[in-house]
């Protein structure tokens, strides 16, 4: 199967693509991974690869791929919950499992994609569970969930799962910078490191100017450290008691600006690009501070991600 307009997880990638091309995809896939991974544009691509009459899946060329793309194919079927516990209702995955009994109209499959499914009421799981039981041979459920956790047992018992991750960091600065050309390579890195990889978030961040705003935080918590002003840090520190990804983004960002002042007399390269700050914490701090912060930038990254509570 190609992967197309998709960076990063090239196992999964391999994986679902082995499964199509010997006949053998498994007729419930749940494609697990936070928002921004990625996980609707490949339940799509799988879709088109699953209607799709050429021998390299998805073609794109063929009329049944065109059909596809354009969101008009009549056997690939699209529902998705807002958001939110118990907001993918049981109606819904009742008319589906009554359309699914249908025969397909054009290609050999009729193709599923659930989005948010892990919204799915009780009732809503056990509905579908029906259908997962004894599933018509042409009928394939894609799938997608921020977490498998909130799944019945029974659901992921006959299904395949498969999880997405962040991408690898110069995959993904390559590809925003093929797509937003004007946008400084260092800002994208920035963004990526925040968030772990995920193009998604990174992208809507850097849309919003968001990076720009918590990139004037990370300054003024350098300059009220250096001055040894608590009220300066907690003033700056205030921005975050309600944006927990914005406490990782500003960890890896200050983490950067703490490492380049850390090697700035060396000659290594700058990967901050925050050279006037850079420059105040070489001259104030010591080599043993920078080292020490460092480490506090990792740990707490680490708890924000753990969802500690974020005034602490």
């Amino acid at each position: 199967m190609k992967a197309l307009d998709f960076v990063g997880n090239n196992r999964v990638i391999e994986q679902l693509g082995c499964l199509i091309d010997s006949g053998r995809f498994p007729h419930a896939l749940i494609i697990e991974g936070e928002q921004g991974l990625g996980k609707r544009t490949l339940a799509r691509q799988l879709a088109a690869a699953l209607v799709c009459r050429s021998e390299s899946k998805p073609c794109m060329e063929c009329a049944q791929c065109r059909k596809a793309v354009q969101n008009i194919h009549p056997d690939i079927f699209e529902h998705s919950a807002a958001g939110g516990a118990n907001s993918f209702h049981v109606d819904v995955v009742r008319n589906v499992i009554s359309d699914a009994f249908v025969q397909p109209n054009e290609a050999e499959y009729k193709v599923y994609i659930l989005g948010n499914a892990d919204c799915m009421s009780v009732s809503a799981q056990n509905a579908l569970l029906k259908v997962l039981e004894e599933p018509p041979s042409y009928v394939v459920f894609i799938l997608t969930a921020s977490s498998k956790s909130m799944m019945l047992e029974t659901v992921l018992s006959r299904s395949v799962v498969v999880t997405l991750e962040g991408v690898p960091l110069e995959d993904g600065v390559k590809y925003i910078s093929d797509r937003f050309n004007d946008t400084d390579k260092n800002s994208i890195r920035a963004n990526l490191e925040a968030f772990n990889g995920n193009i998604g978030k990174a992208t809507d961040a850097l849309q919003e100017g968001k990076t720009g705003d918590l990139t004037n935080v990370c300054v003024a918590l350098c300059k009220a450290l250096v001055n040894d002003n608590e009220y300066a840090l907690l003033t700056a520190c205030s921005v975050f008691q309600k944006d927990r990804q914005g406490i990782v983004f500003a960890m890896e960002l200050l983490k950067n600006i703490f490492r380049d002042a850390l090697v700035y007399s060396s000659g290594c390269d700058l990967v901050s690009g925050q050279l006037e700050t850079i420059t105040l914490l070489k001259n104030k701090l010591t080599r043993q501070k920078l080292i020490d912060l460092i480490t506090i930038c990792d740990k707490l990254k680490e708890m924000a991600l753990m969802n500690s509570n974020n005034s602490l």
